[in-house]
């Protein structure tokens, strides 16, 4: 389907039997009307489970026939993940499905009865209403390569939050036991500091030993950069330290507990890393992304996971407006507000393109000269974060034709037309 408004609202005409369905974990509820608002039989209530679908589908039939339409179009509320099963299911029966915002759901409900009432019975029927005046989008349901590469990303997406919450409690451990720890290693994730923390965590363990004694227990994890001058300091360090001399038993299982946990998860990651890299390169137009000076694997495996099959969009503003990067406007009469970013669109996608692009800055000759620009030209200069933002668009719209051309990045076509004594010089 066509995502400019026009085109929405004329895949409904008289012939179109507009289904609303509300979402829920266990059961939903499905409404049918004409193009008209004219609603037709009793709701129906159907389990999230094959023979509820069906049971919907010989529902969707039975009005078809009844009413003398050729076609219908399906809409829901998008809930949680608890209607991507139906999605997947109508998709497959060719049946056209969309979405609608959950705020228009929200604030179009009271409507028809002037009432804040909200049940499933009332939602099914503001969204078929939504549906109706064009107010919905056309979900982007990834297949093949796409959806394993999202499921990658998100699989990617947890194990870096975990790992993050077990080097954060190792550190609180440390804090607590043996505050002393970060006086003689600087980090933690250190070979010599990850021994001692596997060997004796605890200073009454360590101030028992000869410094001789602990560069003998290291030897066999720090091959070399560990002497005995940072053996005698962590024991010296362990004679004067302050930690806590209590419930040691357990807090040792705990600790052996943390380290076995952040060394499974970064095995994990850095396998799932591999078969990422391993994936991305089948995509096309993703080497010559990777061959942009600055930019990563892992940015380019989570835009193909936001974005999925780049030849399905027609204009790179449809993903500027995916990413919620559009810009929206507040101003009234003379009254004229601050624009900012509508935020409204895929947060991940956002996200992976802001860290994308300050390393481009800091590194790329093209966007360094972009980011001078913006940031020093006499007119309208920006704000460095503002301009930050303006990049990220910019190499959404990059990455769209690399996606569409398979072309390799050409840094001196986006810097036609600046200042010669701006552009600095592309390696």
């Amino acid at each position: 389907m066509n995502y400019t408004q026009n085109h929405k609202i004329s895949q409904i005409t008289s012939e179109t039997l507009i289904i609303g369905i509300d979402i829920a974990k266990d059961k939903h509820v499905a409404r049918a009307q004409d193009d008209r608002g004219f609603e037709f039989g009793k709701r129906l209530i159907f389990e999230n489970r094959i023979h509820g679908f069906i049971k919907l589908i010989d529902w969707m039939d039975f009005h078809k026939r009844e009413h003398g339409k050729n076609r219908y179009i399906v809409g829901v509320e998008p809930t949680g993940h608890y209607w991507l099963s139906l999605a997947y299911f109508l998709k497959a029966k060719g049946i056209d499905l969309v979405v609608v915002n959950p705020m228009h759901v929200k604030k179009s409900k009271e409507l028809d009865d002037n009432s804040p009432t909200k049940n499933d019975t009332k939602d099914a029927r503001v969204i078929a209403q939504l549906i109706k005046d064009g107010r919905y989008s056309v979900p982007n349901l990834l297949e093949g390569v796409y959806a394993e590469l999202r499921e990658g990303v998100k699989l990617r997406d947890q194990l870096i939050k975990q790992l993050m919450v077990a080097e954060g409690r190792i550190q609180n451990h440390i804090q607590r036991y043996f505050p002393e720890f970060f006086d003689v290693f600087g980090d933690w994730e250190g070979k010599a500091a990850l021994a001692t923390l596997k060997l004796f965590p605890f200073p009454n363990a360590i101030k028992k030993k000869t410094p001789e004694e602990v560069l003998t227990e290291w030897k066999p994890f720090v091959q070399r950069g560990v002497g005995i001058k940072r053996a005698s300091k962590l024991v010296e360090a362990a004679k004067k330290s302050v930690g806590i001399q209590v419930g040691t038993a357990f807090a040792r299982m705990e600790i052996e507990c943390l380290l076995k946990q952040y060394e499974l998860f970064k095995e994990q990651l850095e396998e799932l890393d591999e078969k990422l890299e391993v994936l991305v390169e089948t995509l096309p137009g993703a080497k010559q992304m990777m061959n942009i000076s600055g930019l990563g694997t892992t940015t380019v495996a989570l835009f193909f996971a936001e974005v999925g099959d780049i030849t399905k969009y027609s204009h790179p503003q449809q993903l500027v407006n995916l990413a919620g990067l559009s810009l929206r406007e507040h101003s009234s009469g003379k009254y004229k507000g601050q624009t900012r970013i509508t935020k409204r669109g895929r947060s991940r996608l956002r996200r992976a393109l802001y860290l994308a692009i300050r390393p481009l800055v800091a590194h790329n000759p093209t966007f360094k000269a972009l980011h001078k620009h913006y940031t020093t030209r006499s007119e309208k200069p920006l704000k460095k974060q503002q301009s930050l933002i303006a990049l990220c668009c910019k190499l959404l719209r990059v990455l769209f034709v690399i996606g569409h051309k398979q072309c390799e990045f050409d840094g001196s076509k986006l810097l036609t037309g600046l200042p010669e004594k701006q552009v600095l010089k592309i390696a």
